[in-house]
């Protein structure tokens, strides 16, 4: 699990929203995350149905944000959890061994090794940066992932207003995934943008 997570943004245009996901997914994309917060249910299952055909077109592994009914319903590859949703520990038990289970950590380990124990295939922590799309205190240091890559073994996402020029640095402390909603989907360039951030992975 390593490269550049693709997070999708509060488009209701869906043939848009496929058309920027497809440009993304044919340059090389790790994981795919179904995020819409303002949706309702019949778009969210709309999109996150289409969506997932384009995952497994390429196959890219597909996660649904917070909806774990979404996520059962499509058969779908995982579910991402944040703070406010399900622990860890419910998502896992209601998906299983086989699904990917994401646990948002913000700025706090602690709630990294609660992840582990829970059962978590990912531990994201941010934001590290401003965001376009989500807002919150910008207070995540980021030798939090030299710290993280030390005491926990799962794989460690980045998340935040990432660039390919700032996630830089968070990459060469160990971050395996940088998660990405703005810097690709509203890129000039999708294909070049998706380059530029699988690039800090190349070496």
């Amino acid at each position: 699990m390593r490269g550049l997570y693709l997070v999708t943004p509060n488009w209701d245009d869906t043939e848009h929203l496929l058309e920027v996901t497809e440009q993304a997914l044919q340059e090389g994309v790790a994981l795919l995350q179904y995020r819409h917060k303002s949706a309702d249910a019949a778009l969210r299952r709309e999109q996150a149905g289409a969506l997932l055909g384009l995952a497994r077109k390429y196959g890219v592994p597909f996660i649904v944000n917070d909806f774990i009914d979404l996520c059962e319903a499509l058969d779908a590859d995982g579910v991402h959890v944040g703070g406010t949703d399900m622990s860890v520990a419910e998502a896992r038990a209601r998906l299983g061994k086989q699904k990917l289970v994401g646990a948002s950590c913000y700025g706090d380990l602690r709630l990294a090794h609660q992840a582990q124990l829970g059962g978590a295939s990912y531990m994201a922590f941010g934001g590290f940066y401003p965001s376009l799309v989500k807002q919150y205190p910008v207070t995540t240091d980021p030798d939090i992932v030299l710290r993280a890559r030390r005491e926990i073994t799962l794989p460690c996402v980045v998340i935040g207003g990432m660039t390919p020029d700032n996630a830089a640095p968070l990459v060469t402390r160990g971050a395996d995934l940088v998660a990405v909603i703005s810097s690709v989907y509203l890129a000039d360039d999708v294909a070049t943008a998706v380059r530029r951030f699988n690039a800090l992975f190349s070496s």
